[in-house]
């Protein structure tokens, strides 16, 4: 039988669990839900509408032969890597630098946050702007008086994926700021005293001392970004639409292809659920990290 002073906590903040219901309804049926169907229909013949003619394996062995998903996985990874490290060391160094107590730094803070609060659609666009070779950087680097000067990532296959990851750290970087910086002011300042008693260089302290006490906030970092990379779309259709060729092809662009302009939903719904098994690749290492390690220490 449960104990009375059990059940007191079980009726505490009645009000606020009864209005939580609807949300977890939703979140339940449209997220979980959702994702079940798309897997289970994964496994058919759909095409214009889903049809429950299951024919096994044969989307998936039909995606990974596709060489256009290949070319995708393919940019996503180089694409990912390089993403994922620019991004946290150059917010973590601005982050550092922004935790000297420097003058104006709500105005520096607000300055480095403000492409975080642009669309991807937006940031794609200005982008494109800021690298077409006939007014961008090349077009005015040319009206100085250097001729010979050449920079037109986006055009040229080989280098479109850089010209992406331009943009992609301009917008992102500032919010990794925020959250390393976040980290940083969480740490205890008598650690700092204790280390330049010791003689330790500052260098060495961050190395040795903050950014291990600092690794739920790397680790949450690191499973934002990696999510918001297997999901990119906005950015690319922006910039490159996928072009030139395929060399700027991504995961979710064969999915909203097949989907909506191919009208294979079968396999549009294959790639979905590649995609939504590479995002649980990234989760579940964390949730194990962030709360089953804490549990068993």
């Amino acid at each position: 039988m449960a104990t009375p002073a059990r059940k007191s906590r079980v009726f505490r903040n009645l009000n606020a669990k009864i209005a939580a219901v609807p949300m977890i309804f939703c979140s339940m049926v449209v997220f979980l839900g959702f994702s079940i169907w798309t897997v289970v229909y994964s496994f058919t013949s759909s095409k214009l509408l889903p049809k429950a003619n299951f024919v096994g394996f044969d989307q998936y062995e039909r995606l990974w032969s596709n060489s256009r998903w290949l070319v995708s996985i393919e940019n996503l990874m180089v694409f990912g890597s390089l993403s994922l490290i620019f991004t946290i060391v150059m917010g973590f160094t601005l982050a550092v630098l922004m935790d000297q107590k420097i003058r104006f730094e709500d105005t520096f803070r607000t300055i480095m946050l403000y492409p975080f609060a642009l669309s991807f659609i937006v940031t794609g666009l200005v982008w494109q702007w800021v690298l077409n070779p006939d007014f961008g950087i090349q077009g005015i680097v040319r009206g100085w008086g250097w001729e010979s000067f050449a920079f037109d990532p986006l055009n040229n296959p080989k280098l479109v994926l850089y010209g992406l990851l331009i943009a992609a750290l301009w917008q992102g970087t500032g919010f990794v700021m925020a959250l390393m910086l976040a980290g940083l002011r969480g740490i205890d300042e008598d650690i700092w005293k204790a280390t330049r008693v010791d003689g330790i260089p500052t260098w060495k302290t961050y190395i040795v001392v903050i950014i291990p006490m600092m690794r739920p906030v790397f680790i949450t970092t690191l499973v934002l970004v990696a999510a918001g990379i297997i999901k990119l779309y906005d950015l690319v259709i922006a910039q490159t639409s996928g072009g030139p060729g395929n060399a700027s092809q991504v995961p979710a662009m064969y999915v909203y292809s097949y989907m909506f302009q191919a009208q294979n939903l079968g396999q549009g719904f294959a790639a979905s659920t590649m995609m939504l098994l590479s995002v649980l690749i990234v989760l579940i290492p964390w949730a194990y990290l962030e709360f089953g390690g804490k549990k068993h220490g």
